[in-house]
């Protein structure tokens, strides 16, 4: 194919050839990109998913050394009142709590349920407010 010959492709289309520079990656910075807020959403759906997926080996080893007796117990109890776990205890409920809900709101739009755009805003305003107030109120009910 020589640039600037018409060429039939498999859609039956016609198209001028072009060289094949044109087809390379373009460069995305993602500092410089601002998602509307179901991207957000949807991002830190994946991201939440991910982070739970991690935390599954640690919970599962801290569930195991908390069954083995009454002294291992403790060492679990002294282990998760640490500043540090504390934060990891919040994070965690945080993505639990995001992971749910945003899940609830996908699943709702794989059932063409607000689908419109101003719908899918709201839903995903609806994510974050949900997702706050349950991390607010466990925080609060737990320290209390």
């Amino acid at each position: 194919m020589m640039d600037g010959q018409a060429v039939d492709d498999q859609a039956g289309h016609f198209k001028v050839g072009r060289p094949m520079s044109d087809h390379r990656p373009v460069y995305l910075n993602l500092l410089k990109i601002r998602l509307p807020i179901p991207g957000i959403v949807s991002f830190a759906h994946r991201i939440t998913g991910v982070l739970l997926f991690l935390a599954l080996p640690f919970a599962v080893y801290l569930l195991d050394l908390s069954i083995e007796s009454q002294q291992s117990f403790d060492h679990v109890q002294q282990i998760l009142k640490q500043p540090f776990m504390l934060l990891v205890q919040i994070v965690l409920l945080w993505a639990i709590a995001h992971h749910f809900f945003a899940g609830i709101r996908f699943l709702l739009i794989d059932a063409e349920i607000g689908v419109e755009k101003s719908v899918m805003r709201t839903g995903a305003w609806l994510v974050m407010v949900a997702e706050v107030l349950t991390v607010i109120v466990i925080v609060i009910g737990v320290s209390t």
